[in-house]
């Protein structure tokens, strides 16, 4: 994981990079506010601590630049213990903030707690990402499975690639060219009824009543959509 340290005292800077490089981070420091933010637009910045006061470019400051192009996690470091300065650096986006002079094992345990969090939402999310839920339809992009009411629906591969572009493009209306092409990958030439066979099948696995369906959609004289 990567740390950027923005501080303005070298001995505070040291001990920090110090004590975090122990624990098999890879830090990366500056002493102002624009170094940093040239740090963290051309590296991967995993978590950056910031110092309040700081030349050329301020903590709060920083912190706004920060927001306007990540998310990564800050905890701030400041001589302040102001309750206003604590609420302007938290409304600004901070998720922490420690006074100095401050416990470096507290500071340890902190980094490690942002850093567990940050790595669960993105886990959340990526789920979430690999996931195409419509009602009581799930389809797992991880797995290749589709899911109806919890109950998994077995489908050959070129009905779950259909079915995963339908889905994935949903209210999106496709010729059988399309669908032909993004699926087969092979160039259409002619009507062979491959489209409607492919999607009559799925319709009968997918759909409570085939001849009415409510997700897959015939566009009379163009072609198919999956409803949203």
């Amino acid at each position: 994981m990567n740390i950027l340290i923005a501080e303005d005292e070298k001995d505070i800077r040291n001990l920090l990079r110090d004590n975090l490089e122990r624990e098999g981070y890879l830090v990366f420091d500056t002493k102002d506010g624009i170094d940093a933010l040239d740090v963290i637009k051309n590296e991967t910045i995993d978590l950056a601590i910031l110092d309040v006061m700081m030349p050329r470019l301020d903590g709060f400051n920083l912190l706004r630049k920060i927001r306007e192009i990540s998310t990564l996690p800050v905890i701030f470091l400041t001589a302040r213990g102001e309750d206003m300065d604590k609420v302007l650096g938290l409304g600004l986006g901070a998720d922490d903030y420690l006074v100095k002079p401050f416990s470096m094992s507290e500071l340890i345990a902190r980094v490690g707690a942002q850093l567990r969090r940050c790595q669960q939402y993105t886990v959340k999310n990526q789920e979430r990402l690999s996931q195409v839920v419509f009602k009581n339809l799930t389809l797992d992009k991880e797995s290749c499975c589709i899911y109806k009411n919890d109950n998994m629906i077995e489908l050959n591969a070129k009905e779950y690639k259909l079915l995963l572009y339908l889905m994935d493009n949903s209210g999106r209306v496709f010729t059988k060219k399309q669908l032909y092409s993004a699926v087969w990958e092979e160039d259409y030439y002619y009507d062979d009824n491959t489209i409607m066979v492919h999607i009559s099948h799925i319709r009968n696995k997918i759909e409570d009543d085939p001849k009415n369906p409510e997700f897959i959609k015939t566009i009379r004289g163009i072609g198919y959509k999956f409803v949203k």
